[in-house]
């Protein structure tokens, strides 16, 4: 579904089996972000299609981290002119108990080429630039995806609507997590696109989403 201009939101709905939220930024970028599970890449290209993407179309794939409802369907790009991006720590995090995660759902840890090692920073894709964000606690090297022409914030599983990422699978700590929202708050953010559930629109509502998870979700982290 076209969001806006260049976002494109790919938001999963089924109740009955676990995938994440996709998004893909197009005019000069080319950028799926979260391609998700691999058996339902097929499904993501064929939304996208519909949209007028070609897979042929994807430039980068920036994963927002590396558990598999986010991370697996990515290994499909390997040997392509696609570019794989991962933060380091989350790079190391999959290299070690990361896979345990895959194993504990009856998955093998998919073996990623990863062509682009992300940092806290600024990045350039194409003609426009983005910030890499460093956001621990859901996992070691979670990222969030920061905007700032359009104020839109790809934050995986940090944050949500109303509520926050687990961190009790491997490498979650729930006191990094609280870290990692409070630094996200004081961006300026006009549209929260999380990895699960609805997105969070308008500076306003953005605002008082973060103020609700403070209030009523910090105090059980």
């Amino acid at each position: 579904m076209r969001y806006s201009n260049s976002i494109y939101v790919y938001e999963w709905t089924n109740y009955y089996d676990n995938n994440c939220n996709s998004y893909y930024i197009g005019g000069d970028v080319h950028a799926l972000v979260d391609p998700g599970l691999r058996r339902y890449l097929p499904d993501l290209f064929e939304r996208m299609q519909n949209d007028g993407i070609k897979k042929s179309d994807i430039r980068y794939v920036i994963n927002t981290h590396s558990h598999p409802d986010h991370f697996e369907g990515a290994e499909m790009f390997n040997d392509s002119a696609v570019t794989v991006a991962l933060h380091t720590a989350e790079i190391e995090f999959i290299e070690g108990m990361g896979a345990d995660i895959y194993r504990l759902f009856g998955l093998d840890p998919p073996k990623v080429q990863i062509g682009l090692v992300l940092e806290e920073g600024k990045l350039a894709l194409e003609n426009e630039t983005f910030e890499i964000l460093h956001i621990p606690g859901h996992s070691p090297g979670s990222i969030g995806l920061y905007w700032p022409t359009e104020k839109a914030l790809f934050c995986g599983d940090v944050v949500f609507e109303q509520n926050v990422g687990r961190t009790d699978f491997p490498g979650g700590s729930g006191e990094l997590l609280k870290e990692s929202i409070i630094s996200l708050s004081k961006l300026d953010i006009a549209c929260l696109l999380p990895g699960h559930m609805g997105i969070v629109e308008g500076a306003e509502n953005v605002r008082c989403n973060f103020q609700f998870i403070r209030r009523h979700v910090f105090p059980y982290i």
